[in-house]
């Protein structure tokens, strides 16, 4: 169908679904080339939906920064909602891109971002409503090329058959090189696997067809690279100077609202803080910073490019932002004229975060977050937090005292070495935030998910039953005044757990589970577990293979060939801290822990910027 077709049908169909606005690409700040005329065609993807996918700073990063080179253009395509893909199915309406309307098929370069592992099934749905071939041994030269990015890709094997190239690392780095090496390929009127061979090529390409495999007994043994032109580790591209990095101003305004429907003003990027859980904390190294004069400079420009009312200081830990104080101060000043509010976003257990949270809520306090994560001291130390129970408890007086009304605190349940002490823990310390005055307190649990490049990365997953008694026991003692408790889906935490540490053989669980119906599977109203089941039956696989069970710590994992920074020694050093109780300081406040990023990244240091220079 081509792009009037798609035009005209969409004017038919779109008062007949459900918020039409997701599919109009024609809000504040969209780009609008002239798509025919352009040397390079991008269409970034978003499994999700549009409020999820218009949320994600990755994507608004890369849509700016492409567009902004002569000759390319890059255009939003989204995953269209259930009613809209029936409608698009019947009407045999191929997926299209938001801005031009163009068949998803007809450009040369579809973009992935992996941000969530049960988002899976929502990209061979994109791919397949554009009517494309689902695995890339399928695909020819006149087919886009279908890349993946974001989080995930430290382990995308079990999703690698449907991608013909995988960036490991942070793409913005690679934007540039990718570009010049697809117009290069183009002039030279190189067949598909030539163009794989340079791209692999860039450091921070992954191209997956050129890797094999070597299961034995049933267990991973191996993955090495079959073609000379390939490295035998690829190592993640790093931004090494976020002060000079391309960060826009101009970002799209949507009509509707959307899950963070304000200005994000990434202040910092990575964290040295060595919570054993984090996958961002540890993937996201080195730590590096934007100054305060350019970051004022950037929420100026926002401000009135965009209109927004609110700007969010984003980063993993915004209060280890070593200007923190000065930042907030001055920029709590040039909006307060504008009516533009200041939000901080991961504060953590402490007086001086709550200092922050009165400075940008001086007029309307609504709620503060903290994550104590675990209900013991023990626990707080096996999972190397840094929190004490003193730390919550004085913080919350503090913050009971200054008006505050509403405070949530977020734990994980099914972390290594938990006990009935443990959970028991959780409950008290909650009962005494909610004694210290007449607030309410929401508590919320998490499952964990051990994550690849951690230091519980050979930890197994708890058992579902022994997660239902946990949350059994916590929906009947997390009762009393001011008090209120939500929690996670066992199922999805566990199926999460699967495809966080597979294999390349989930590949197929992964497009059984499709073909049987499964998509939207972050949300519970669509999520159906015994689909799963099914297709793991179907594929010869044991679910419980894949998550009820250390991994071998002499073993090779899935994603070793992936090098993000962090080494398998220092994580296995870590992962026996951690068993011993024994906590590890901050690198940035102490002397350096060996993790590995400056041998193992090309960077200068591992700590880059300076926030007090320009």
């Amino acid at each position: 169908m081509k792009r009037q077709e798609i035009i005209k049908t969409l004017e038919e169909i779109l008062p007949e679904v459900s918020k039409p606005t997701r599919y109009l690409g024609n809000e504040l700040n969209a780009v609008h080339k002239d798509f025919d005329k352009q040397n390079l065609t991008f269409a970034l993807a978003f499994p999700d939906r549009y409020e999820v996918g218009m949320s994600h700073l990755g994507i608004k990063i890369l849509y700016h920064l492409l567009n902004q080179q002569e000759g390319v253009v890059a255009e939003r395509v989204y995953a269209p909602w259930l009613d809209l893909e029936k409608k698009m199915r019947e009407l045999q309406l191929p997926l299209f891109s938001l801005e031009s309307k163009t068949p998803v098929a007809e450009f040369d370069i579809i973009g992935f971002t992996l941000q969530y592992e049960m988002s899976y099934t929502n990209i061979i749905n994109m791919l397949d409503l554009a009517g494309l071939p689902l695995e890339s041994a399928n695909r020819n030269s006149d087919d886009p090329l279908v890349i993946a990015g974001g989080p995930c890709t430290v382990n995308p094997e079990p999703i690698v058959d449907f991608f013909d190239v995988v960036v490991i690392g942070e793409a913005e780095d690679l934007a540039e090189d990718l570009v010049a090496e697809y117009l290069a390929h183009q002039k030279s009127g190189g067949d598909r696997k030539e163009l794989l061979r340079s791209l692999a090529k860039l450091p921070g390409v992954y191209v997956p067809s050129f890797y094999e495999a070597d299961y034995q007994a049933g267990s991973f043994k191996d993955i090495r690279a079959q073609d000379d032109n390939c490295s035998a580790k690829i190592t993640k591209r790093v931004v090494e100077d976020l002060n000079a990095a391309y960060y826009p101003t101009q970002m799209i305004v949507p009509y509707m609202e959307i899950v963070h429907d304000r200005i994000p003003l990434e202040i910092a990027r990575g964290c040295t803080r060595g919570c054993r859980f984090c996958q961002a904390g540890m993937i996201y190294r080195p730590v590096r910073e934007r100054s305060q004069a350019r970051l004022e400079q950037l929420a100026e420009r926002s401000i009135k490019e965009t209109g927004y009312e609110e700007l969010s200081l984003v980063s993993l830990s915004s209060s280890d932002y070593s200007q923190i104080e000065l930042l907030v101060e001055q920029l709590v000043s040039d909006c307060a004229d504008l009516k533009v509010g200041i939000s901080l976003p991961s504060l953590r257990t402490d007086t001086f975060s709550l200092n922050l949270a009165d400075q940008v809520q001086q007029v309307r306090k609504s709620s503060l977050t903290f994550a104590p994560e675990a209900g013991t001291q023990r626990l707080r130390d096996v999972i190397n937090k840094g929190v004490t129970e003193e730390d919550l408890l004085t913080t919350a007086q503090a913050a009971y005292d200054s008006g505050w009304q509403r405070i949530k605190l977020y734990f994980m349940i099914g972390l290594p070495t938990e006990t009935e002490a443990d959970l028991a823990g959780m409950v008290d310390l909650a009962k005494k935030v909610a004694a210290i005055g007449k607030w309410k307190v929401k508590v919320s649990t998490s499952i964990f998910v051990p994550k690849p490049h951690t230091p519980f990365q050979w930890s197994s997953f708890v058992g579902l039953a022994e997660i239902e008694e946990k949350l059994s026991y916590l929906k009947k003692n997390l009762r009393g005044k001011g008090l209120s408790y939500d929690w996670h889906e066992p199922d999805l935490s566990l199926l999460e757990a699967a495809f966080a540490r597979g294999d390349r053989r989930l590949n197929q669980v992964l497009k059984r589970a499709w073909q049987l119906g499964a998509k939207f599977d972050s949300w519970l109203e669509h999520f159906n577990f015994d689909l799963w089941k099914q297709a793991f039956e179907e594929s010869g696989l044991d679910l419980a293979d894949y998550v009820y069970r250390d991994f071998d710590l002499e073993a090779k994992l899935p994603w070793e060939h992936l090098e993000v920074g962090v080494s398998r020694d220092y994580l296995l050093a870590e992962y026996r801290r951690a068993l011993a109780e024994e906590t590890t300081d901050d690198c940035r406040f102490a002397e350096c822990n060996g993790c590995g990023v400056l041998t193992n990244i090309d960077i200068e240091s591992c700590l880059v910027g300076d926030s007090n220079e320009d």
